[in-house]
């Protein structure tokens, strides 16, 4: 069994999108694969609730306990790695995680582990996408899934969904639209990896 671990900082609405499709879609018998647990670097996310009522394992690892970022990589990597299944390739999936990693942490998943970000990549990486896309004058944005490099918000696109920039939209109202259809195109970018893994 392929497992995938989730990580997040917060509401966990993409991880919820990501189980529930699992689920929908039965990917235990048709990937061999199966959520196995979800991971927080806030121990109050919100979305470790929402796992644990899906009868998701989960775990959290305070980053503000380690006195580096590469400390606090190792541990989350050998805390990933314990739900690993021997001799299985394994997913992990940054979902709303808002932590900048390592390059050591990215090279040892390397190809396994994968992103969304609120904007069409290449345009806007990093933070407050919604509204440098609003003040760029752009008329469409959207959202992407990505496998994860070094560089950040660079890796290889796996997915894209577009919406339309509105009149009257404020950052608020664009994020909303754009969350839905990440949603939507995050489940489907995970299954379309698990059936080439």
């Amino acid at each position: 069994m392929k497992n995938i671990v989730i990580l997040i900082s917060g509401g966990g609405s993409n991880m919820l999108a990501i189980v529930k499709a699992s689920k929908r879609e039965n990917w235990a018998a048709n990937y061999q694969a199966q959520v196995a647990a979800v991971i927080s670097n806030k121990t109050n996310a919100k979305g470790l609730a929402l796992a644990a009522q899906q009868g998701i394992a989960t775990a959290s690892l305070d980053h503000k306990a380690f006195a580096s970022r590469e400390a606090f990589d190792t541990a989350l990597a050998q805390r990933i790695d314990s739900y690993a299944t021997p001799g299985q390739p394994q997913l992990v999936l940054l979902a709303g995680f808002m932590r900048i990693l390592t390059p050591g942490f990215v090279n040892h998943y390397a190809g396994r582990l994968v992103n969304i970000h609120p904007s069409l990549l290449p345009a806007f990486p990093g933070l407050h996408t919604h509204q440098r896309a609003i003040d760029a004058g752009c008329k469409l944005a959207g959202a992407t899934v990505h496998l994860v490099t070094p560089e950040l918000d660079h890796g290889p696109i796996l997915a894209q969904a577009v919406v339309p920039i509105l009149p009257n939209d404020s950052a608020e109202t664009l994020a909303a639209r754009v969350l839905s259809q990440e949603h939507l195109i995050y489940p489907q970018a995970v299954a379309s990896l698990l059936q080439v893994q």
